[in-house]
C-alpha cells in the first residue's frame, strides 16, 4: 500500500534517500536526548538509520502502542512521534496504521505458533500437554506486549490473522496426536477434534487470565492445567507437579 483510505498522503519532501538514510536521536551522557545542531561544533549528535533499521524501529514502536492502547486508540501521529520521524515516513514503510498493525500481528502469530510447535517433542500425551501449556505461558511471560496485541480484537483482522488462528493451528496438531491415541485405546477418533479444541481453549483462556494476575508461577499453573485435563475433576491430584520436572 502506498496510501490510505483517505487518499494519497503528501510526501512532504520524503525521498528514497531519506528513507534509507533517516536520522534518529541518540542518548546524551546525562541520559536525555541530544538533538543535532549546526552550531554544535559541526558535529551531529544523531545517527543514521537504514530503511531496514527504520522499519524495524517502527514495528517495535507499533507493537508497544497496539499492546498498550489497542488498534483504534493508536494513531500514526503517535507512532511517528515516538520514532521522532514525520508521518510520511510511516506511510512510506507501511501505507498507514492498518499496514503496520498487520505486520505486527503476523509476526506475533508466527512467533507464538513456532514456539508452541517447537515445544511439542515428547512422545507421551501428558508430556505433550505440559509442553504446550508451558510454551504458551512462557510466551506470555517473555513477550507480554506481543500477547496483548494478539488477544485484542480488531475488526480489521480476519480469522486467519489473530490469536484464534494460532489456537486453531495448535488444536489441529493436538487433534492428530489425540486421534492416534484414541484409536489405540479403542475410543472414537472422530472425537479427537472436539477434545483438542477443548484442551487448547482451556489453556488459552487460562493464559489470558494469568497475563493479568501473574500468580501462581507458570510451572504451577501448567501443572494444574494438566492435572485437570489429564485426571479430570473426579481424579484430581491434591498436589500436582509436572512429570517432566520430577527428579531434577
Amino acid at each position: 500500500m502506498n496510501g490510505h483510505s483517505g487518499g494519497t498522503i503528501p510526501r512532504q519532501g520524503v525521498t528514497e534517500r531519506q528513507r534509507g538514510d533517516e536520522m534518529a536521536d541518540v542518548p546524551g551522557k546525562d541520559g536525555g536526548r541530544r538533538r543535532s545542531s549546526a552550531a554544535a561544533a559541526g558535529k551531529s549528535s544523531r545517527v543514521r538509520m537504514s530503511a531496514a533499521q527504520r522499519r524495524e524501529q517502527l514495528i517495535l514502536i507499533g507493537r508497544q502502542l497496539f499492546a498498550e492502547r489497542g488498534f483504534d486508540a493508536t494513531s500514526v501521529e503517535e507512532v511517528a512521534a515516538r520514532a521522532k520521524v514525520s508521518k510520511p515516513v510511516v506511510y512510506e514503510h507501511f501505507g498507514g496504521k492498518e499496514g503496520l498493525y498487520a505486520v505486527v500481528v503476523d509476526r506475533e502469530v508466527r512467533a507464538l505458533l513456532d514456539r508452541v510447535t517447537t515445544a511439542l517433542t515428547a512422545g507421551h500425551p501428558r508430556e505433550l500437554l505440559e509442553q504446550a501449556a508451558m510454551a504458551l505461558l512462557s510466551y506470555i511471560e517473555e513477550e507480554t506486549s506481543g500477547f496483548r496485541v494478539l488477544v485484542r480484537e480488531s475488526p480489521l483482522m480476519s480469522a486467519t490473522g489473530n490469536f484464534s488462528s494460532v489456537l486453531n493451528d495448535v488444536a489441529h496438531q493436538v487433534e492428530h496426536i489425540l486421534g492416534a491415541e484414541f484409536k489405540s485405546r479403542g475410543y472414537d477418533p472422530k472425537l479427537a477434534e472436539l477434545y483438542a479444541q477443548a484442551l487448547v481453549g482451556m489453556v488459552a483462556l487460562t493464559g489470558r487470565w494469568w497475563l493479568e494476575v501473574r500468580k501462581p508461577r507458570k510451572e504451577t499453573v501448567a501443572a494444574h492445567l494438566v492435572n485437570l485435563a489429564w485426571n479430570g475433576l473426579s481424579h484430581l491430584e491434591s498436589k500436582p507437579t509436572l512429570i517432566t520436572s520430577r527428579g531434577r
